[in-house]
C-alpha cells in the first residue's frame, strides 16, 4: 500500500503531467493559464510591495481606518482597490482581529468595504474595453520595477509594487488573447435553461474562484470570456454571484482553520454576508438584469455587456451592504453568542499532573497571524504570556505548592509534608509536558516569519527570542532547585538548613504571586512601572538579606560550609527563574513604554549574557 506522502506526491505528478498535455494540445489554453499565472503573480508582488512599503505603520492605519463604522467601511474599500483582493484585505482583518488590534464591529465594516472595493477591478477592465492593450504601460513598469529592485529596501519595495502592477496588465493581455484564440467555444451550450441554468453557472463562479483563490481573477476570467462572446451576459451575470460565494468559501475555510475564535467569528460573518447577498441577487438576478440594462441605455451605453456586468456586481453588493449596514450591532452580538471565548481555567496545569496525556502546545500562534509583522508580534507577546504563566505553575509545582497561589501566603503552610511525603511529579516531567511543545512551536512560528520588520520590531523579535529561551532555562532551574527543597524540607522542624530553605521557599511564592498580579494587572503604564520597580527591589533586598544571613548562620555555628554552598546554588537558581518570569512579564502587550525605559535606564537589563 503506497504512504500517503508518496501517494501525494504521486498525484502531483500527474496532475503536472496532465497541465503540461493540455498545453500541448491548446496553443490557446496555455496562453490562457500563462496569463492567468502572470496575474496572479502579479498581486502577490502587489501584496509584498504593499507590505513592505507599510512597514509598522498598518497598526496605525486600522487602528484611526476602523474607529467608527463608515472609516472602516471606507478603509476596507480603498485596502482592496488597491490590492485588488478582497479575499486577501478579509484575511488581513481576520488576523488584525485575532491577535485584538481591532474589534469585531469595526473588522465587520472593513468585511463591508471590502465586498464594495471588488467592484473596482471589473470597472476598471469593464471601462478599458477588450481592444485596449495593457501591455503598453506594463512594459516600462516592469522595466522600472525591475531596476528599483537593485536599490534599498524602499526602493526595492516600489520595485515590487510596480512590478506587481505590470504583471498584472500583461497577465490581462494573455488571458484576453487566450479566450479569443478558443474560436468558436461557445459556453452557452452547456447551459440549461431558467433558473437551472443560472445555478448551474453560479455554481462555476464558485468553483473558479475557490481554485484561483481570487474573485478578481474570475471576474476577469469572466470579463474575457463575455467580450470574446464565449459566455451570455445572463451566464456572466450568475458567474459573478458565483465569485462572492466562492470567496466567502475561502475566506471561511481559511479563517475558521487558522484564527483564534474574535477571527473565527469575522469568518461567518463573511460566509454569512456574501452568501446571503447571493442569495438575494439570485433570486431578483432578473429585474436586476433589466435595471442595469436600464442604467447602461442612459449611459449610452446599452449594448456594452462588459458595462452591465460591472453594473450589476456593483449593484447587488450595495443591495448586500445596504442590507447589514443597520445590523451590524446585532451581527457582531450573535457571532459572539454563537461562537463564545472559551473561558480560560484559573489553573493551566492540573493538580495531579501524573494523569497527563496529552502536551501542551502554544494557544495563540496561527497562520493567519503572519500576514502582517503587527499580528505576528502581537501573538508571539500573548503566546509569551501564555508561556510565563506555564512556567510560574511549574515553578510552584516545584516548590511544593499549589499554583494557584493563596492571597495570604504562610512559612510553611500545613499540607507541605503531606505532600513531600506523597512524591509530587518532579518539574522537569512538567517542563517537557508543558513548557517544551509551547517553545518549540514559538520557534517554529518565529522561523516562519517572512515578512519585512522595521527596526522596533525586529528588536522585539530579538528579545522575545532571548526572553523564550531564558524562561525554558529558568524552567530546568526549578527542578534542579526542587531537589533540595525535596531533601531539606523533610529535615525536623529545629533544622536551621529546614528554615532556610522555608525562608527562600516562601520568599519565592510570594515573588511568583507579585509577578501573576502585575501580569493581569491594568494599572496605568507609568504606576506599572513603579509596581515592577518596587519587585526589584524586594529580589535585590532579598537577595543581600539572604547571603548575610547564611554567612551568619556559618559564624555561629547552625550551618556548615556545604549546606552554604547548596542555598548559595539554589538562591541563584531562585534569581535566574525570577529574571526568567519577568522578562516575558515585560515582553507583554501594551508595555513597550516600560520596556524601552528599562533600556534606557539599564536597570535589569531586557538581555543579558
Amino acid at each position: 500500500m503506497l504512504s500517503p506522502v508518496y501517494s501525494k506526491h504521486s498525484l502531483i505528478v500527474l496532475a503536472f503531467a496532465a497541465l503540461a498535455w493540455s498545453f500541448w494540445y491548446s496553443a490557446g489554453w496555455l496562453v490562457l493559464c500563462a496569463g492567468l499565472a502572470l496575474f496572479l503573480f502579479g498581486m502577490q508582488s502587489l501584496e509584498q510591495g504593499l507590505k513592505s512599503l507599510a512597514g509598522g505603520k498598518l497598526e496605525q492605519w486600522l487602528s484611526k481606518s476602523t474607529a467608527t463604522p463608515f472609516k472602516g467601511l471606507l478603509f476596507g474599500t480603498a485596502a482592496t482597490f488597491v490590492l485588488q483582493s478582497s479575499t486577501l484585505v478579509s484575511l488581513l482583518t481576520i488576523a488584525f482581529l485575532s491577535t485584538g488590534l481591532i474589534s469585531l464591529a469595526g473588522s465587520i465594516a472593513v468585511l463591508f468595504g471590502a465586498n464594495l472595493g471588488a467592484t473596482s477591478g471589473i470597472w476598471l477592465l469593464a471601462l478599458a474595453g477588450q481592444n485596449i492593450s495593457m501591455a503598453k504601460l506594463a512594459m516600462p513598469l516592469l522595466v522600472f520595477g525591475v531596476l528599483l529592485g537593485f536599490s534599498g529596501e524602499k526602493g526595492k519595495a516600489i520595485g515590487r509594487f510596480l512590478l506587481g502592477i505590470s504583471l498584472i496588465f500583461l497577465g490581462i493581455d494573455q488571458i484576453k488573447e487566450g479566450f479569443s484564440s478558443f474560436g468558436d467555444l461557445r459556453l452557452d451550450r452547456y447551459s440549461a435553461q431558467g433558473m437551472q441554468g443560472a445555478l448551474l453557472f453560479v455554481g462555476v463562479g464558485t468553483l473558479i474562484t475557490v481554485v484561483l483563490q481570487s474573485s478578481h481573477a474570475t471576474l476577469m476570467l469572466t470579463l474575457a470570456a463575455l467580450a470574446s462572446q464565449q459566455l451570455e451576459l445572463s451566464q456572466a451575470l450568475s458567474i459573478a454571484i458565483g465569485s462572492n460565494v466562492g470567496s466567502a468559501v475561502s475566506t471561511g475555510v481559511m479563517g475558521m482553520i487558522g484564527s483564534a475564535r474574535s477571527g473565527q467569528r469575522l469568518a461567518v460573518a463573511h460566509v454569512v454576508f456574501n452568501c446571503t447577498t447571493a442569495v438575494l441577487a439570485f433570486f431578483l438576478l432578473s429585474p436586476m438584469a433589466w435595471v442595469v440594462m436600464q442604467g447602461a441605455g442612459l449611459m449610452g451605453m446599452g449594448d456594452n455587456k462588459l458595462i452591465q456586468l460591472a453594473m450589476f456586481h456593483t449593484l447587488f453588493n450595495v443591495m448586500g451592504v445596504g442590507v447589514f449596514w443597520p445590523l451590524q450591532q446585532q451581527l457582531a452580538k450573535a457571532l459572539e453568542r454563537w461562537l463564545p471565548d472559551a473561558q480560560e481555567p484559573s489553573v493551566l496545569i492540573a493538580a495531579d499532573a501524573t494523569q497527563v496525556v496529552q502536551t501542551t502546545r502554544a494557544r495563540y500562534l496561527r497562520p493567519a497571524s503572519l500576514q502582517t509583522v503587527e499580528s505576528a508580534c502581537s501573538a508571539v507577546s500573548k503566546e509569551l504570556q501564555h508561556m510565563g504563566r506555564l512556567g510560574l505553575e511549574v515553578v510552584a509545582y516545584a516548590l511544593y505548592a499549589p499554583p494557584l497561589l493563596r492571597p495570604a501566603l504562610e512559612r510553611e503552610d500545613p499540607e507541605l509534608r503531606s505532600r513531600l511525603q506523597q512524591q509530587a511529579i518532579n518539574a522537569d516531567v512538567l517542563y517537557k509536558t508543558h513548557i517544551k511543545g509551547v517553545y518549540a512551536d514559538l520557534l517554529e512560528f518565529m522561523g516562519s516569519m517572512v515578512q519585512p520588520m522595521d527596526s522596533a520590531q525586529q528588536e522585539f523579535w530579538q528579545h522575545s527570542q532571548v526572553a523564550a529561551f531564558q524562561l525554558v532555562e529558568a524552567v530546568k532551574d526549578a527542578h534542579r532547585l526542587q531537589r533540595n527543597m525535596y531533601k531539606y524540607l523533610q529535615e525536623p522542624d529545629d533544622c536551621a538548613a529546614r528554615s532556610s530553605y522555608l525562608e527562600l521557599r516562601l520568599y519565592m511564592l510570594q515573588t511568583l504571586k507579585d509577578i501573576r498580579v502585575l501580569s493581569v494587572s491594568e494599572l496605568p503604564e507609568s504606576q506599572w512601572v513603579q509596581e515592577l520597580q518596587a519587585l526589584d527591589a524586594s529580589v535585590a533586598a532579598f537577595d543581600a538579606q539572604f547571603r548575610k544571613h547564611l554567612f551568619a548562620s556559618i559564624r555561629g555555628g547552625l550551618l556548615d560550609g556545604l549546606t552554604v554552598s547548596s542555598l548559595m546554588n539554589d538562591l541563584g537558581f531562585a534569581q535566574t527563574i525570577i529574571h526568567g518570569l519577568r522578562q516575558v512579564l515585560l515582553l507583554g502587550e501594551g508595555h513597550e513604554a516600560a520596556r524601552q525605559q528599562q533600556l534606557l535606564m539599564g536597570d535589569a537589563p531586557l538581555i543579558q549574557a
